[in-house]
């Protein structure tokens, strides 16, 4: 007996759109980088540029100002997938970019003072709540102009749209492809940790512990930005006590997520045990990371 597979129409859609080489069009959203004059200029920079491209409907700028007021955003860089969820729905987007921008006075050994411009820049997906990429860009100069002069040098020559949307693209790639297979899989769901030892022992539970801890480093690419965070994974301890999976509960950007993910994939860990007898858990650890003092 032949059964069909019914697959709705707005997936066949877009998937004849990706590989009949047409891009689909992405609803986006763009929140002002701070409340710097700069902030509020490189926002609408890049506003701009996405402006100019046909693949992208862009959300107008004070509907969503006005929306993340309403779900009580004010300007984090770090923040966990729920909230994320919460705030893209908010604005109405498939993906939106936060960031903040700036130019600071600094001084070094060798530097006594210049300035320095920046800019910050997370995409993230509405859907998942995900960070799908952290961007970076710098500039310096004698004078506050001047680094900002620089600045908008660099981000010309580094043409980060084309990044943002080219990750935009594959990330939508990658979600579809997760859709398919959760809808074609029937994997046992783990059981969530409780969220004490307290509580778990009226359940009869041990909470797994690892061998040992470990802490994950402080990255370069975090001491640059003078980053600061929290980020939290959720991770499948098996029966065997060893790491399966492991989700970015709350992200930070930065490399800050990368350096958790490689640490706790090196955790090893006594089994959860319920009742004398090891079963699988999943459990929240959270890592905090501050800029190591000079």
């Amino acid at each position: 007996m032949c059964r069909s597979l019914f697959i709705p129409v707005t997936i066949l859609t877009f998937l004849a759109s990706v590989y009949g080489q047409q891009q689909p069009t992405v609803k986006l959203g763009v929140l002002d980088f701070g409340t710097s004059s700069q902030g509020r200029l490189v926002a609408e920079t890049i506003r701009k540029e996405l402006r100019s491209i046909g693949t992208v409907q862009l959300v107008d700028r004070d509907l969503s100002a006005a929306a993340a007021r309403g779900v009580g955003y004010s300007g984090s860089l770090n923040m966990s997938v729920s909230d994320a969820k919460d705030l893209g729905t908010a604005i109405d987007s498939e993906f939106f970019i936060i960031g903040d921008a700036q130019t600071l006075r600094r001084s070094s050994s060798t530097h006594p003072v210049y300035y320095e411009s920046y800019s910050s820049a997370l995409v993230i997906s509405s859907r998942t709540g995900r960070l799908v990429l952290w961007d970076r860009l710098t500039a310096e100069g004698e004078t506050a102009k001047e680094a900002e002069e620089n600045f908008n040098k660099t981000f010309s020559a580094s043409n980060p749209i084309n990044r943002y949307l080219d990750v935009i693209r594959k990330s939508r790639l990658e979600e579809m492809k997760e859709r398919f297979t959760a809808a074609d899989q029937s994997a046992p769901l783990i059981e969530d940790a409780p969220d004490d030892e307290k509580i778990a022992a009226t359940q009869g539970l041990r909470l797994p512990k690892p061998y040992r801890r470990l802490r994950p480093t402080y990255p370069e690419s975090a001491a640059k930005a003078d980053a600061e965070g929290t980020v939290d994974v959720l991770v499948d301890v098996g029966a065997d006590g060893e790491v399966q999976q492991i989700q970015v509960a709350r992200w930070a950007g930065f490399g800050l997520d990368e350096t958790t993910v490689a640490t706790v994939r090196q955790l090893h860990f006594f089994p959860a045990m319920r009742n004398g007898t090891p079963v699988p858990l999943r459990v929240l650890l959270r890592y905090n990371f501050r800029k190591p003092s000079q």
